[in-house]
């Protein structure tokens, strides 16, 4: 599971959630696969990311090295930074682990890079 992915999860279909975002990680196995790096992507994205919420995942898992806590104003003339946003978002993967709901407690497996959000019938609202 690419950070990117983690950023738009959220548990909110769980009974009793109301927000269930953001989803704690939990890695045992992370990968990192080198990708091409395209500035234009990176730049179009950062406007859709919950930047804290990804400086803190990346910091979890042990790569963060690097990432301001705070978005700093014209970001996009950086290329250090595209160039550190682009490592973390496309290229670093959490192959096995799992995903905690905040408010309930919830685990969701990660394996081979996937995560299992499936709920059971009694957990739905």
């Amino acid at each position: 599971m690419k950070l990117i992915t983690h950023n738009m999860l959220t548990s909110k279909c769980l009974k009793g959630v109301m927000t269930g975002y953001p989803l704690a990680i939990n890695a045992t196995d992370i990968k990192v696969t080198e990708v091409d790096f395209n500035p234009e992507f990176i730049t179009r994205v950062i406007p859709k990311l919950d930047w804290e919420v990804l400086w803190a995942a990346a910091n979890s898992i042990g790569h963060g090295e690097g990432l301001p806590k705070t978005l700093e104003p014209k970001y996009e003339e950086n290329e250090d930074l595209l160039k550190k946003l682009h490592r973390v978002l496309l290229e670093v993967e959490v192959e096995e682990g799992n995903l905690t709901c905040p408010e309930s407690g919830r685990q969701f497996p990660i394996s081979k890079g996937i995560p299992n959000m499936l709920l059971t019938e009694a957990e739905v609202q």
